[in-house]
């Protein structure tokens, strides 16, 4: 659509938005590479849980940027923290030391419980994800040579370098780039049986999530997450678990793995963990804390103390404010009101995940058109699978936000039910 057949079809705020962003579009398509497809929508400002539109009107955002912003948008804490550290001193590399990188381990020792763990900061989930895989190769390395295979589940995400694209359980990401390197083995995300017979004396590392973000919000079954911790610990293997989108609170407890029966011997974590700023981190406890030695690997930006200065912001502001109660507590909200829509509205079957990482689940594959349904009511959530929709507004919602969500939803499927009829 043009800005002109915009222009014809819309009026009000509506065109004004609408304007706004096929302006932008237009430049965005000839100035970026199109990775990705059309954006629905611009936003131009945000403030706590609401994103605003070239017209100045405010969309709940049930989603928090893919589950990066989960103290909310320009959270004063944050800002003060990265504006402070601007004035202060921005970039030094990893050829010196500075006190935010360094408090900021301190404090992800804490809050793992992991008081012999060792981080290194890289820039996302994908290049903390690449650390890890290193990391357990060199711990595979030393033990025989050709100990270099990694086992992932059917449906997870990890990334999308090279290494991480082929530990994401999911084909038709691999299509456009293969042949790939060959040193994944990949299997069904529910079966133990299928896991314990993958892993074998070459296998260095089990890389999963406890949750699949991307794979759909699907907790993975504790016996296959049992199965992964024995199969590792028989063959001498690291059990890493991916937090990306689990992590720094998300599921109601620091991490997903604290809530899970097994302890893993590297976690990675990103997204919400500077609330928006740039940061991933690769977290090792035991033997896997010293597999890496200098030399090894690296990255420029790892550590900035901008970032990190963002990073311990946020971990003092969760544990300060009583933030995990409240995602424990908004999570039960929703859960009570989809289950109360089973029956009686239309195409809504239940909910999956944990925490504030819940997707609703449909009886048809119309999830694309809900997500429509709810941006249209300025509700802003997304169609995960075919038949489900992710739901990971930030920490800090409120009660009354939720209950605006949830009669934004209902409105949402009885309007795509009644298209469809």
């Amino acid at each position: 659509m043009t800005t002109e057949q915009v222009t014809e079809q819309l009026t009000g705020d509506a065109l004004e938005a609408a304007v706004v962003h096929e302006r932008l579009r237009e430049r965005h398509a000839a100035a970026v590479m199109q990775t990705y497809g059309p954006a629905a929508m611009s936003f131009v400002r945000g403030q706590g849980t609401a994103l605003f539109d070239g017209a100045g009107r405010a969309h709940l955002d049930f989603l928090s940027g893919l589950g990066v912003t989960s103290l909310g948008h320009a959270h004063p804490a944050v800002t003060v923290a990265a504006t402070a550290q601007l004035r202060q001193l921005v970039h030094v590399s990893n050829l010196y030391l500075t006190e935010p990188a360094i408090e900021l381990a301190e404090k992800l020792q804490q809050v793992t419980g992991w008081f012999d763990a060792r981080t290194f900061f890289a820039n996302c989930g994908a290049t903390a994800n690449e650390a890890a895989i290193k990391l357990a190769r060199r711990h595979g390395l030393r033990q025989h040579a050709g100990k270099v295979r990694v086992v992932t589940l059917e449906g997870s995400f990890h990334g999308r370098t090279l290494a991480t694209l082929e530990a994401t359980g999911q084909p038709a990401k691999h299509t456009p780039f293969e042949p790939l390197a060959g040193f994944v083995d990949t299997v069904a995300f529910d079966d133990a049986a299928a896991l314990r017979a993958a892993v074998t004396d070459d296998t260095c590392a089990v890389l999963l999530e406890v949750v699949q973000g991307e794979g759909g919000v699907r907790p993975v079954p504790d016996d296959v997450l049992v199965a992964a911790r024995q199969a590792c610990d028989a063959h001498g293997a690291l059990l890493i678990v991916d937090e990306v989108q689990t992590g720094i609170g998300r599921t109601g407890a620091w991490f997903a793995f604290q809530q899970a029966p097994v302890t893993p011997d590297v976690i990675t974590v990103a997204k919400a963990l500077a609330n928006g700023l740039p940061i991933g981190a690769c977290i090792a406890r035991g033997a896997a804390a010293t597999a890496l030695e200098p030399g090894e690997h690296a990255t420029t930006f790892g550590g900035n103390p901008v970032t990190a200065a963002a990073a311990l912001a946020v971990l003092r502001t969760i544990g300060e404010q009583g933030i995990l109660d409240n995602v424990v507590a908004r999570s039960a909200q929703i859960r009570d009101g989809v289950d109360a829509m089973i029956g009686v509205e239309p195409l809504v079957t239940g909910t999956r995940g944990r925490g504030l990482l819940l997707a609703v689940t449909l009886d048809a594959p119309v999830a694309r058109q809900v997500e429509q349904a709810c941006a249209d009511r300025r509700l802003l959530v997304n169609a995960v699978a075919p038949d489900a929709l992710r739901l990971a507004p930030p920490l800090v919602v409120s009660a009354d936000e939720v209950s605006l969500a949830l009669t934004a939803i209902t409105e949402a499927v009885r309007a795509v039910a009644e298209a469809q009829a």
